[in-house]
């Protein structure tokens, strides 16, 4: 079967050579070379054009595929701009930010020069408390002590509760069992000012001890009082929001919001040292 299969084929090599060299030969020697190449062209015209496709066709599909490996690169370019102009931004955001907030703590500083400060910011704060445990990172390395004023450059936030060698913890205001001596701005009318668990989640405060006339009205200041051993005199706790009368005491109940957004607070000052009212 080999033999055969080879002798089949060297029968159809012959063929073509004779139809290819012999044929063409003797049809040109008798005057008929040009149906020979009309035949040929006839013949090779399709496969010409086939190639020619083929060839159209590979230079198109690699055409594409260059220009989508541009678009990617063009693609991953303006996303690479497009995070580096969003960090610029953020940074710029950033540093108005510091800007604003050392303005406003050099005011504090020229309003107050006798106090003096320790910077802190806010780490953490204690779950289930309506953010009125701040976990701050200055402790007594930096100075500080149990019972301190706390706040910020809007006013007061609270007092240390604990602290240790690196950090320390903020009472605020809004805590159940904080109280600070406080008074009206407008009428000088004194009271106290006391965290409320009820009122916490709402962020609010009370000041009580107003007596059954008081003059107290909704937007009034209400500053520290300065008598006791933690608040310095002056400073600001926030505004009345709405009263009530207190029928059990016969006296007047305002409930007041810190100056001070609890839950945006990032940076904290621990007043380390101030000059104390001559009578207390």
């Amino acid at each position: 079967m080999p033999h055969f299969i080879k002798n089949k084929f060297f029968m159809a090599l012959v063929i073509l050579t004779i139809v290819f060299t012999v044929v063409p030969s003797v049809m040109s020697a008798v005057g008929a070379g040009s149906y020979i190449r009309n035949a040929v062209n006839i013949v090779l015209t399709p496969v010409k054009n086939l190639f020619s496709y083929a060839s159209d066709a590979v230079s198109g599909f690699t055409s594409y595929f260059t220009e989508f490996d541009r678009i990617v690169d063009e693609n991953n370019a303006l996303r690479e701009e497009l995070s580096s102009l969003k960090k610029s931004i953020s940074d710029a955001e950033e540093v108005e930010k510091m800007n604003e907030w050392l303005y406003r703590y050099l005011e504090l500083r020229r309003e107050h020069p006798d106090y003096k400060y320790v910077d802190c910011k806010v780490t953490g704060s204690e779950s289930g408390n309506y953010m009125t445990v701040f976990i701050l990172d200055k402790g007594t390395s930096s100075g500080i002590a149990r019972n301190m004023c706390v706040v910020t450059d809007y006013g007061v936030v609270g007092y240390v509760k604990e602290v240790g060698t690196t950090w320390c913890k903020a009472v605020t205001l809004l805590e159940s069992g904080a109280s600070v001596g406080a008074y009206i701005q407008r009428t000088d009318e004194p009271g106290v000012v006391e965290g409320d668990f009820t009122l916490a989640s709402e962020g609010l405060c009370k000041m009580l001890y107003l007596s059954a006339d008081s003059d107290v009205k909704e937007g009034d200041r209400i500053l520290t009082s300065g008598y006791g051993s933690v608040y310095p005199r002056g400073l600001l706790i926030g505004y009345v929001e709405r009263t009530e009368p207190d029928p059990n005491t016969q006296s007047v109940v305002a409930y007041v919001r810190p100056s001070e957004q609890m839950k945006d607070i990032t940076k904290l000052m621990v007043i380390t040292d101030y000059e104390v009212l001559p009578d207390e």
